[in-house]
C-alpha cells in the first residue's frame, strides 16, 4: 500500500517518484503540492499506419471505420449524473429515467455527436455501445463516455430538459477525462479544461475542479470536475474503476483487428470474457479493426474500447457497482493487463464509501510512478495511480522548469474557476 501524505492528500510511491494534487475546490484558494525531485516525462511521436490518410478517419475520431490516436484522442470523456429518486406519487413504478424513449435517447446523443451501434438491457438498467464509447441508463443515474472529437458536455441541456419532464432533480454531477493528445483539435466546450469548467458551472451550483498528477508529465493528468447541487446524502458504498491503456503488446493488439480468423472472436480470444465471468457482455467489432463491449451483470457494469493500431494503440477498461470483498484489485487489474499487455496505463479509482484503502500498487512487472488520493466534496476519494512497465527513463529537468510547469496548471485551475463565475453569474 501507498502511505498517505497530510497535506492534499498527495502520497509517496514506494520508488521516489515525484507526485502533485493540484486542487481548486475553494471560491478564493487553490494549492499546488510537489513533493520529491522532478524527472521529465517521454514524449511520443505518432504516424498513420501504412495504406490509410486523414480522410479514412471519422470526423469525430471514432472506431467504425478507423479510429487513431494520431488525429483524434482515445482518451474519452466521462460525464456521470445522479438524480434524487422520485416520489412514489410522482414514479409509481421507479422506472425514472428508463422511460425515456429511443428518440429521446437519440436526441441527447445527436448533441455529443455519436449513434447508438448495439444495446443490452437487464432489470437494473440499460447499457448501449456507442460508435464512440458506451452509455448507461439506470431509473436514477445516466453515465456517457465519449471519445475522439465529440462534443460531451453539449448533451448536458439535453438531459436536464428530459429529466426535469419526468420530476427528476440532480443530486450529483462528475465529469472525468485524460489529458488529450491533441487538445487543439477538440471542438468546444472541449478546447481546454477551463472551458469545460465554465460550461458544467452553467448549470450545477457548487463545482470543484481537481487536476491530479506529476507536473513534469503532463500528458499523465487526471482532471475532474464533481458538484452537489442537491441535498448532500450518504454516498453510496460504490467503487469505480477506470484504466487507460496505451502501447498495447503488437500480439494481443493483432486479436482486434477485424479478420477471417478474429470475427466474432474476440472476446473470447483477448480474454476479456475472463475479467468479470459473471458479466453478460455484448460486444461490436468495427472495420477494419477496433473492438468495444458492456458488460452487465445486476447493478454492475464494465465497458472496453480498443484502438490497436501499432504505434498509437489504446485500451480502456472501466467496472462500476462491483463489489469490493469479492474482487481484489490486484486480480482485477492482472486480468484487464493480461489481455492487452500495455507499456504504460493509469488507474482512477473513485470510492463513494469507505474502501479507499482497496487499492494497491503493487502491480507484477509494472512500477507505479506517479500517485495522487484527493477527498472529494460530498464524501469520499479519488486515487490516481500511473504505471510503467519496467524501469523508464526519464531526462532530467531543472527546478525552473519545474515551477513553470506547476504554475502553468495552476493558472489552467485558477481560469477554470474564474471561467465559471462569469458565465454563472
Amino acid at each position: 500500500m501507498l502511505s498517505t501524505h497530510t497535506s492534499e492528500h498527495a502520497f509517496r510511491t514506494s520508488n521516489s517518484h515525484p507526485l502533485v494534487s493540484l486542487t481548486r475546490s475553494h471560491p478564493t484558494n487553490y494549492s499546488v503540492d510537489v513533493l520529491m525531485e522532478t524527472k521529465a516525462a517521454i514524449s511520443v511521436q505518432y504516424e498513420a499506419p501504412l495504406g490509410y490518410c486523414i480522410e479514412d478517419i471519422r470526423p469525430n475520431g471514432g472506431i467504425q471505420k478507423f479510429r487513431s490516436a494520431a488525429y483524434s484522442d482515445g482518451y474519452e470523456k466521462r460525464l456521470e449524473i445522479t438524480f434524487a429518486e422520485s416520489s412514489v406519487f410522482t414514479d409509481p413504478t421507479g422506472s425514472g429515467l428508463r422511460v425515456l424513449t429511443r428518440s429521446q435517447i437519440d436526441s441527447i446523443l445527436e448533441l455529443a455527436a455519436c449513434t447508438i451501434v448495439s444495446q443490452l438491457s437487464n432489470s437494473e438498467f440499460d447499457s448501449y455501445v456507442l460508435s464512440e464509447s458506451s452509455l448507461f441508463i439506470f431509473p436514477y443515474k445516466i453515465v456517457i463516455k465519449t471519445c475522439g472529437t465529440t462534443k460531451l458536455l453539449l448533451s448536458i441541456p439535453q438531459i436536464l430538459k428530459l429529466a426535469e419532464s419526468i420530476s427528476l432533480r440532480v443530486n450529483s454531477v462528475k465529469y472525468s477525462r485524460g489529458t488529450f493528445i491533441f487538445q487543439n483539435t477538440q471542438p468546444a466546450p472541449h478546447r481546454s479544461f477551463s472551458e469545460e469548467v465554465g460550461f458544467l458551472n452553467q448549470y450545477f451550483k457548487s463545482g470543484a475542479a481537481f487536476i491530479l498528477g506529476d507536473p513534469s508529465s503532463p500528458t499523465r493528468f487526471w482532471h475532474v470536475y464533481v458538484a452537489h447541487p442537491g441535498p448532500q446524502t450518504p454516498p453510496e458504498n460504490e467503487i469505480t474503476v477506470e484504466m487507460c491503456m496505451t502501447g498495447l503488446a503488437r500480439e494481443k493488439a493483432a486479436v482486434f483487428y477485424n479478420t477471417p480468423e478474429t470475427r466474432s472472436k474476440m472476446t473470447k480470444m483477448s480474454g476479456i470474457s475472463n475479467i468479470l465471468p459473471s458479466h453478460t457482455i455484448c460486444d461490436f467489432e468495427f472495420e477494419p479493426c477496433g473492438y468495444s463491449m458492456n458488460g452487465i451483470d445486476k447493478s454492475e457494469y464494465s465497458t472496453i474500447h480498443v484502438t490497436p493500431e501499432d504505434g498509437f494503440s489504446y485500451a480502456s477498461y472501466e467496472a462500476m457497482g462491483f463489489d469490493p470483498s469479492t474482487s481484489r484489485f490486484e486480480d482485477l487489474v492482472k486480468r484487464v493487463l493480461e489481455c492487452f499487455r500495455p507499456d504504460e496505463f493509469s488507474i482512477a479509482i473513485t470510492s463513494n464509501g469507505n474502501d479507499d484503502d482497496w487499492w494497491s500498487s503493487e502491480i507484477g512487472g509494472y512500477e507505479c510512478n506517479i500517485g495522487v488520493k484527493q477527498e472529494l466534496p460530498g464524501g469520499g476519494c479519488i486515487v490516481y495511480l500511473c504505471f510503467s512497465a519496467g524501469e523508464k527513463k526519464r531526462r532530467g529537468v531543472s527546478p525552473k522548469s519545474v515551477l513553470k510547469c506547476r504554475e502553468r496548471f495552476a493558472e489552467e485551475i485558477e481560469e477554470a474557476t474564474e471561467a465559471g463565475d462569469k458565465l454563472f453569474h
